[in-house]
């Protein structure tokens, strides 16, 4: 692909971990922010975990976004290896569309103070340090109370993690271009506890009981690991940054669940 691209006279750029794997001479090696600053377009390699990595970076930059799937569902990596130089000529000759994804941001503030931080893609999720270990919280949603909850912790996804943990969880799944954010508890102790879906603009505040053992985490995409003490608050909304993923002009997003999830096709 680099080379198909070199040969016809395009820049390309090579993030630093890659251009170790790769060994090839005389191209341009740089970060992933001075790709994001410098570059037109991102091309990433892998699965959907290097999607996400990549997305919380480049997010911040006004760069397309597409993925060549190496991994294994792929919901983020649109381009197959066997026909990825076809695809992208079309791609490269304008024969594309654009979709805007957004993404949360988690807070965890202590005592009135921020203490850390971080953006997701997928999902930002309340859970124990360890497996199986109840913890109890409140929920608000904009400032209103909604509900008090003893579980294993809770996920709160955008709709493009809508197919991924908490989809598992057996959450809802969101068409991409829904302004909605999904709270899916996980493993609650009550029968009457069930996903909710509230609009995407909403503030979500998580507030810790005092009560909780101290190993407490909010998972960003699985990725990253920010730590909650008992009597924390959690504060989850969207983030003024949007990730610009680029597709094919064939790409249909419900052939995408049709094939990774084993949907049915039609009948007639």
């Amino acid at each position: 692909m680099i080379h198909h691209l070199q040969k016809n006279n395009y820049h390309v750029l090579i993030e630093g971990s890659v251009a170790q794997s790769i060994k090839i001479k005389g191209i341009a090696i740089h970060s992933l922010t001075e790709i994001g600053e410098l570059a037109d377009l991102a091309i990433v390699v892998g699965g959907d975990g290097y999607m996400l990595g990549a997305a919380r970076v480049l997010a911040c930059y006004d760069i397309g976004v597409i993925g060549v799937n190496r991994g294994n569902l792929g919901f983020l990596t649109d381009l197959s290896p066997d026909t990825v130089i076809s695809q992208l000529d079309a791609i490269l000759a304008g024969k594309s569309y654009d979709e805007q994804r957004f993404l949360i941001e988690a807070e965890v503030y202590r005592h009135g103070k921020l203490k850390s931080s971080n953006s997701a893609v997928n999902e930002a999720a309340l859970h124990a340090g360890k497996v199986a270990n109840m913890i109890e919280f409140e929920v608000y949603i904009d400032g209103t109370f909604m509900f008090s909850q003893r579980s294993d912790g809770l996920i709160v996804s955008t709709p493009t993690g809508s197919t991924a943990y908490s989809m598992s969880a057996g959450g809802p799944i969101l068409t991409p271009n829904l302004n909605a954010l999904s709270l899916v508890p996980m493993f609650p102790h009550t029968l009457t506890s069930r996903p909710i879906v509230v609009d995407g603009d909403s503030e979500i505040k998580l507030i810790l009981a005092n009560e909780n053992y101290e190993n407490l985490q909010v998972s960003c995409d699985g990725h990253v690991i920010l730590s909650v003490m008992p009597g924390d608050e959690i504060t989850i909304k969207k983030s003024e940054h949007t990730l610009r993923l680029i597709h094919p002009m064939d790409h249909d997003y419900f052939n995408v669940l049709r094939n990774k999830l084993s949907w049915g096709n039609k009948l007639y």
